[in-house]
């Protein structure tokens, strides 16, 4: 039995899946886990309907609930890249705006993260 289904995380069609949902199944986009509560027809509102289910550690982490259930209608939008998010902060942090170095002849631009992280790793003596 096969269905078509989108990640929960980022929306990418997961066509093919084959039911019931293994736990180790991931989104071959962002690679997040599928056997996951916001993937479940029982799960409302940060919480599972199922009064049965043992109440998960991490609702984004893959589970061994037995009443998982595939939703089609998990994805609700807004996908953020974490590890890109993460150095927008650290950016911010640093109060940092793009600037261009010379790398022999080419130019590359940093994004304000990338400065930040190059800075990061100065203070502490990486570079």
């Amino acid at each position: 039995m096969k269905g078509v289904f989108q990640c929960w995380q980022c929306g990418q069609m997961l066509k093919d899946l084959i039911l019931p949902v293994s736990r180790r199944e991931e989104c071959t986009h962002c690679h997040a886990d599928q056997h996951v509560c916001k993937m479940c027809v029982n799960f409302e509102h940060n919480h599972c309907r199922e009064d049965r289910a043992e109440p998960p550690l991490d609702s984004e982490k893959a589970n061994f609930c037995d009443y998982f259930s595939p939703s089609d209608h998990a994805y609700q939008g807004g996908y953020v890249d974490k590890a890109a998010q993460a150095k927008a902060q650290l950016a911010a942090l640093f109060g940092d705006t793009e600037q261009t170095h010379s790398n022999s002849d080419a130019k590359d631009t940093l994004s304000p993260a990338e400065l930040a992280e190059q800075k990061l790793r100065r203070l502490l003596g990486g570079e």
